[in-house]
């Protein structure tokens, strides 16, 4: 009975060693993808999650999702307290010129209409489409919005985010036994709907400026 007990219990360490490593590292991952946006957080999740899946129902899936959405609301409220540094700072500082660098003209422009039309609520957008959050984030700061107000509408912005993605990963592991599989699905989507905005940006631009041009020779 013993050497029963014995060979079940070594049987889930190597699963409860993966979970003490996997949670606390895709943590700190998803934090320092918020204030480095270099880090493909969303294929993190949604991996994770398909690896979760296949582990017993819902524990770890439910610590993917705690995991995925603390780390993003830290993450996303430590670059915004950055942020309103550098614009009481009279040489503003590296982490808004970065926001700066990384928020394109016409983005911000559609960023600062979408807070002036719907407030806080554009940050749940903002995290939900692909490049979206650093042009709102700036339109934020550059509007001067407090610190708590800034608090309250990133937190449903990060529950969306980290249950799209997390979805995104159930959908995956759902599809395949193997998780190797699924993790290569999820990340195939993930880098899809990352990939999508830009692609259809690239795809529009031609047909503009040929309308334009076809205006021109009208006129």
């Amino acid at each position: 009975m013993n050497h029963d007990v014995l060979l079940a219990a070594a049987g889930t360490i190597p699963g409860t060693a993966q979970q003490a490593v996997g949670y606390p590292t895709l943590f700190v991952l998803v934090m320092l993808g918020a204030l480095l946006p270099v880090i493909p957080t969303g294929v993190l999740v949604s991996s994770t999650a398909v690896v979760a899946f296949h582990q017993a129902f819902p524990f770890p899936l439910l610590l993917v999702f705690a995991s995925a959405s603390l780390a993003a609301f830290l993450g996303d409220v430590a670059l915004y307290w950055l942020g309103q540094r550098g614009m009481r700072s009279k040489n503003g500082s590296r982490w808004l010129k970065a926001l700066r660098d990384r928020a394109p003209a016409d983005r911000l422009s559609q960023a600062q209409r979408g807070l002036d039309e719907h407030g806080v609520m554009v940050l749940v957008l903002s995290r939900l489409i692909p490049g979206g959050r650093i042009p709102v984030m700036l339109a934020c700061l550059t509007a001067k919005m407090p610190l708590r107000r800034f608090v309250h509408g990133n937190i449903p912005a990060c529950v969306a985010w980290a249950v799209t993605y997390q979805l995104i990963g159930i959908l995956g592991g759902s599809l395949f036994k193997e998780p190797w599989q699924g993790v290569l699905v999820a990340v195939v989507l993930t880098l899809l709907i990352s990939g999508a905005p830009a692609l259809w940006r690239r795809v529009r631009r031609p047909r503009r400026s040929g309308a334009e041009r076809a205006s021109e020779a009208r006129g």
